[in-house]
């Protein structure tokens, strides 16, 4: 009776705790077991029946037998309920994915909750338990399934250690970042699992025990890559990150615990009924021949990452913008940096107040006015819903208005990126009449997908702190993510009739396939494994069309939200033409500030972790959206340290936004419209320009450059810029803003010339081998 009691307390206290949450969450986001309103669906598939017929059985089961064997002390029991929950995590998007990486590394995802829920159970399980009998055993030998708990990792390392966290210098059992770093964590992770199996194995007996030490061995190690990262990273440089950093190491090392970590539970009973019969140093010669033989293996494994897949695909035609490694370039051996602004007046936005409209008209003098502060891109916003209202045909109408928007912006040497834009995943506002549950409220609706494209499964249109944590538009992504109804398939096959219609046209630098894609219902396997998915299928269809411009692809919502993601999966492509266009919102619409809280990633670290991963896709980085700063006094001293990190690192980058109606769901219907070029709310008509944003944003900088930059600083009309190419080129053309004509300065150039245009100057010139040039 004393043993099933424990098992019982543990078992009725997790239902009672999923019930509650399931109950008490109004978006299902952070429960155990969410229940968001959203009803399950036969036709979706088992992904809707999965964190129900998966999860909890799975989930009870592991923590019975966790609880019958390690139950009677609070913190063996603790990290049991812990195994108990990653295991169910894992199992449930295997389900639904069929992917183990993807499983593995998910099981991760979940210890913000998994840790919080085992404390709970296992300190009311200690109370409530009844009598314990602590029990002794034998830790037995240690090294040899530590040893091989090392030897695996490089090996089944799958998508555990990647992503912006793991700096250079971080020891990570990964083939692809050399073979020092694989082997100094191989032998963190052996030292933590023998240290881990000492103290676990005299009190949980067998296969659990040894379990139970390589789930906590893979924390710990997450401990130590955390503080080398402290170093490492630049420390708390008036952020979070450190923090950020070390929850994600210990989640990471704790997943790799909990799916791998059955190995050393095995691997330990056997080597003590080996080791019985047998000379102890059978076992560990053994493991460390193991060891030596995966290391071997591991380091002629081909990578996982993006950067060792080959091609498929034909070099664009020459005049047209193209990705090469970390550079976009205009494939006559000049860098290219495009700065510009995005352009939303072809957005199909929820209409707040019929007599306030949500756009204003689009017209060439808008190119004109861009091209005088020296831009060279429009992110032109566009919108699903008026592009395919109907499904399978697109509008002619409004294919008309982007052919007119892509042609002004040619005649006025400005480049396009197609940016197919959503914002809450569609313009539904909540029904009238819904009853919003505690901790939501009605909200607008916003801009995307049609109505046909839109599967809530009866999910509530209720935001929670946001338009982008809503039931309904997260059980819209989810649907999307996992094709319900094709309707992944069909915006795959809307970019391929998209791109058909501007594949021959070189002023339109790429497609941006989806902005700020949601995270649906279970990150990552929506916002990582799925969305390089859909990604790779979009890709697809473009080429097929014929159109070899860049493909921009973005990191979830999560990016802008929080100042880093996961991004999708490195080696969702074979494709090389691409571009990782994160939104480097950091200091201005993230959580933290509106919290109240210190950066979680300051402005200037974004930048790193940016590049960071666009490094894993070796690909080009460009932040298709920044700014949005409000009105305080810190504005411009935000955009100047903004400008200034963008220098730097040798971007560019389209400011949000060129206009913004009253009408505009996103402006609020405020005094004036919430953009460069302002808009009177009052009367209608125009005021005055953000005049000092415009001169940080205007300031000079080089357009093209032969070979590649290698420094770059401006303010105003001053530049210094540095560069090296290796075939002489007379592709430099430097933007300069102002009236009175700059005095240029250069070594290694020839043939400078300055030239007034409308809103300033360009310097053209001509260079070779190494050159510098600066104007004032």
């Amino acid at each position: 009776m004393k043993s099933v009691r424990r098992p019982v307390v543990a078992l009725s206290t997790m239902l009672a705790l999923v019930v509650f949450q399931a109950a008490a969450d109004p978006t299902g986001l952070l429960a155990l077991v969410g229940w968001s309103g959203a009803l399950p669906s036969l036709a979706a598939g088992a992904w809707t029946f999965a964190p129900y017929l998966v999860f909890v059985p799975v989930l009870l089961g592991v923590l019975w037998w966790a609880t019958a064997r390690a139950g009677e002390r609070f913190w063996t029991h603790t990290a049991g309920i812990v195994l108990a929950v990653l295991l169910a995590q894992a199992a449930t998007t295997l389900v639904m994915t069929g992917d183990l990486a993807a499983a593995g590394y998910a099981a991760g995802f979940v210890v913000g909750k998994a840790i919080p829920a085992a404390l709970i159970v296992a300190a009311l399980t200690r109370l409530f338990g009844g009598p314990r009998e602590l029990r002794s055993f034998a830790s037995g030998m240690v090294w040899p399934p530590a040893i091989l708990f090392a030897a695996l990792a490089p090996l089944l390392a799958g998508l555990w250690w990647t992503g912006a966290v793991y700096a250079p210098g971080i020891p990570a059992a990964r083939p692809d970042r050399g073979i020092l770093s694989v082997i100094v964590a191989m032998l963190l992770i052996a030292a933590a699992t023998a240290l881990c199996l000492r103290w676990m194995r005299t009190r949980v007996p067998g296969v659990l025990g040894g379990w139970l030490a390589a789930l906590l061995a893979g924390g710990l190690v997450g401990v130590v890559q955390a503080t080398i990262g402290l170093i490492a990273d630049g420390g708390f440089a008036g952020d979070m990150w450190p923090l950020m950093v070390a929850y994600i190491a210990v989640a990471d090392g704790l997943a790799f615990g909990a799916c791998v970590g059955w190995a050393v539970g095995i691997g330990a009973v056997v080597t003590d009924r080996v080791g019985a019969a047998n000379s102890a140093r059978v076992p560990l010669v053994a493991a460390a021949s193991v060891a030596v033989l995966a290391l071997a293996a591991s380091l002629v494994l081909p990578s996982t990452g993006a950067a060792s897949a080959a091609s498929a695909e034909a070099t664009p035609p020459a005049g047209m913008l193209r990705a090469e490694a970390s550079a976009i370039t205009d494939g006559a051996g000049n860098q290219v940096l495009l700065r510009g602004v995005n352009v939303n007046n072809l957005v199909d936005f929820y209409q707040p107040r019929p007599e306030v409209p949500a756009t204003t008209p689009l017209t060439e003098a808008d190119f004109a006015g861009m091209a005088e502060y020296g831009f060279t891109v429009s992110r032109l916003n566009i919108s699903w819903s008026a592009l395919e209202p109907e499904r399978g045909t697109l509008d002619p109408a409004y294919l008309a208005q982007i052919r007119d928007a892509v042609r002004w912006a040619a005649d006025n040497g400005i480049y396009t990126v197609l940016d197919m834009h959503q914002d809450g995943w569609w313009n539904g506002a909540t029904a009238e009449g819904t009853a919003c549950r505690p901790g939501t409220e009605t909200m607008w609706g916003y801009d995307g997908a049609p109505e046909w494209a839109t599967i809530t499964d009866a999910a509530p249109r209720c935001q929670f702190t946001g338009r982008d944590i809503s039931p309904a538009g997260n059980r819209a992504f989810q649907n999307f993510y996992f094709d319900t109804d094709g309707v992944q398939s069909a915006l795959a096959e809307t970019w391929g009739k998209l791109a058909a219609e501007f594949r021959d046209e070189p002023m339109v630098a790429g497609f941006d396939l989806l902005n700020e894609p949601g995270f649906g219902e279970t990150a990552p396997v929506t916002t990582s494994h799925m969305l390089g998915a859909f990604y790779g299928k979009a890709i697809e269809q473009i080429r097929a069309a014929g159109a070899p411009q860049i493909v921009f692809v973005e990191p979830s919502i999560f990016w802008s939200g929080l100042g880093f993601d996961t991004g999708p999966t490195a080696g969702f492509t074979t494709d090389r033409n691409i571009v990782f266009s994160p939104h480097l919102y950091a200091e201005s619409i993230t959580m933290d500030r509106s919290l109240g809280i210190p950066p979680i990633v300051g402005l200037e670290r974004q930048f790193g972790l940016a590049q960071r991963v666009a490094a894993e896709y070796d690909a080009p980085l460009w932040s298709g959206e920044y700014g949005y700063w409000g009105e305080d006094a810190d504005v411009l001293a935000r955009l100047t340290r903004y400008a200034d990190a963008e220098d730097a690192h040798l971007l560019g980058s389209a400011y949000w936004v060129w206009k913004q109606a009253c009408g505009d769901p996103q402006n609020g219907i405020q005094e004036f419209g919430n953009a460069l070029m302002m808009q009177d709310c009052v009367t209608g008509g125009d005021a005055p320009p953000k005049a000092d944003l415009l001169e940080i944003l205007s300031r000079a900088y080089p357009q093209h450059a032969p070979g590649r930059l290698t420094a770059l600083e401006a303010d105003g009309a001053a530049v210094q810029l540095a560069g090296s190419t290796d075939a002489r080129s007379c592709g430099l053309r430097v933007w300069v803003p102002g009236t009175a004509e700059p005095t240029v300065e250069a070594t290694g150039v020839t043939d400078v010339e300055a030239t007034a245009v409308p809103g300033g100057w360009i310097v053209t010139g001509c260079a070779g081998g190494e050159y510098s040039l600066s104007t004032r």
